[in-house]
């Protein structure tokens, strides 16, 4: 996935536009008027650095993302975005609702109820965008 001659920035503005659409250039350009510094550093290291380094593929990645954001709790925004990424990278609608069910065991009903209802409204998106 990393080109060795791409500039960070370069790595993760293809990997954020890969694995996050519209929903990740949104969150990046929502910051734009508040902390650019800040939009540059979410497009370099997260998406620059980390997911663009070998030994998990994008499934994986997200699959741990979805379920760390769920087990926080307090982040459905984001929460949102990627379990729409995880549908963007080939993730089922069924294999997200598993991951944050998971989370029940760990992080206890409360997280996964909000995490399934995060996931509810995404898909429900979905639905009514495609129609």
């Amino acid at each position: 996935m990393a080109n060795q001659n791409e500039s960070r920035f370069e790595r993760g503005a293809r990997a954020l536009s890969e694995i996050d659409g519209e929903g990740g250039r949104k969150v990046v350009d929502s910051l734009a008027d508040i902390a650019p510094d800040f939009a540059r550093y979410i497009i370099e290291f997260p998406f620059g650095d980390i997911y663009s380094r070998p030994g998990l593929d994008l499934r994986s990645r997200e699959i741990a993302t979805i379920a760390a954001l769920t087990a926080l709790g307090n982040a459905a925004p984001q929460l949102k975005v990627h379990i729409q990424a995880g549908l963007n990278v080939g993730l089922s609608q069924d294999e997200i609702t598993e991951v944050i069910m998971q989370m029940a065991v760990y992080a206890g009903f409360p997280a996964a109820l909000d995490g399934l209802f995060a996931a509810k409204d995404v898909f429900q998106q979905k639905h009514t965008v495609a129609a």
